[in-house]
């Protein structure tokens, strides 16, 4: 097969897991170092990471090497294999342990599904061990497909390693202060993604207007209302696994608001009920998190003009804003998109269709 007339720059991802881990790394660099037509230009540093299937595995060690190539993309996958076949490669059960693995992340720009390989990789934005190496060599390289940095995909995932299970609901929770066009987007993105919407159940229950009002007689019987209406939508036996849906809300919400709003004696009571809730609800394989600032959530909670939201205060939206960005800052049940609304317009159906184009990226539909 001829060579391409112009030089690609590609990533290869290096990892190993038997045997003398740091010695199969460096001889699988040297033998990538001897494909003809192919020039290592930079390597990542080593990190040493837990098996994503079996955690009784060996941990691994894995790094990127960076190479500039004129050899096909079927040359180039060629050379690879037969590297693994040469350092002692069994090709056996997915996750099984392995001396060397070398994954072909990224061809230039290329986009590419042919037998046996698939470019870019795609799990390679769910990878922590992966982003990080990439981050270090060129963290402002664009993926060809999710249209994001190295950077912006890696903090998606805080330093997380993820994988896809389509055994799971695939539900996609969107998160934010209130006001800040949560239930706007869900609606949007929803329709792009041609799946169902779960909605937060706040014009049927009862205790909405006295709790805004400020009787915190109420105020429990106001949480417990979402905390059990939560429950039922977010149930383990009502989110069929493979089922896409989106939900206006993130379940854990209900540790910031029961803390803000209850006092110590409500908490709890109300402590007792969420533990069994909580055990019971399915966790979102994707979380989006909407930002915008205290100032202009507010602003836009005045211009909807519900009667019960007219006496929040800006301190109480920043108390809560700030508890959101506590929360995410050491989120790690799933990755988390972060969008500003100063960047990214809910109601631009182009922008959702975009959203909803890297979201698939992230589910896995049944």
């Amino acid at each position: 097969m001829e060579r391409n007339s112009q030089i690609t720059t590609a990533y290869i991802g290096l990892g190993s897991n038997l045997g003398d881990s740091q010695a199969l790394i460096d001889r699988a660099l040297k033998e990538l170092a001897n494909v003809d037509a192919t020039t290592i230009t930079g390597v990542s540093r080593v990190l040493k990471t837990e098996s994503l299937g079996d955690k009784t595995q060996p941990d691994y060690l894995n790094a990127v090497a960076q190479v500039s190539t004129s050899q096909s993309v079927e040359v180039l996958f060629g050379r690879i294999r037969a590297i693994e076949d040469l350092l002692g490669r069994q090709r056996t059960a997915k996750w099984a342990p392995r001396t060397i693995d070398l994954d072909l992340l990224l061809y230039g720009d290329k986009k590419i599904r042919i037998p046996e390989l698939t470019v870019p990789h795609p799990q390679m934005h769910l990878r922590s061990f992966v982003l990080e190496g990439m981050c270090e060599l060129a963290g402002g390289l664009v993926h060809p497909v999710l249209k994001q940095t190295m950077r912006t995909l890696a903090e998606r995932l805080g330093g997380n390693d993820y994988v896809i299970k389509p055994e799971a609901p695939q539900l996609i929770s969107i998160a934010g202060v209130i006001g800040v066009g949560k239930t706007t987007l869900a609606m949007g993105l929803a329709k792009a993604l041609g799946c169902e919407r779960i909605r937060e159940a706040y014009d049927t229950n009862p205790y909405m207007e006295e709790a805004y009002a400020g009787n915190t007689d109420v105020a429990l019987d106001w949480q417990l209302y979402f905390l059990n209406s939560r429950g039922e939508q977010l149930n383990k036996a009502t989110l069929r696994p493979g089922r896409v849906v989106v939900s206006d809300y993130a379940f854990d919400k209900e540790k910031i608001y029961s803390r803000r709003v209850l006092t110590p004696d409500q908490l709890v009571l109300y402590n007792g009920r969420f533990k069994l809730v909580e055990s019971n609800i399915s966790q979102p394989v994707l979380l989006i998190y909407l930002r915008d600032s205290a100032q202009r959530c507010l602003e836009r909670i005045h211009r909807r003009n519900r009667p019960y939201e007219q006496n929040i205060e800006l301190k109480a939206l920043q108390d809560f804003y700030d508890d959101y960005e506590k929360l995410f800052d050491r989120w790690d049940t799933c990755p988390v998109i972060r969008l500003s609304t100063e960047e990214f317009d809910c109601l631009s159906d182009e922008a959702v269709k975009d959203l909803a184009e890297e979201v698939e990226s992230y589910i896995c539909r049944s």
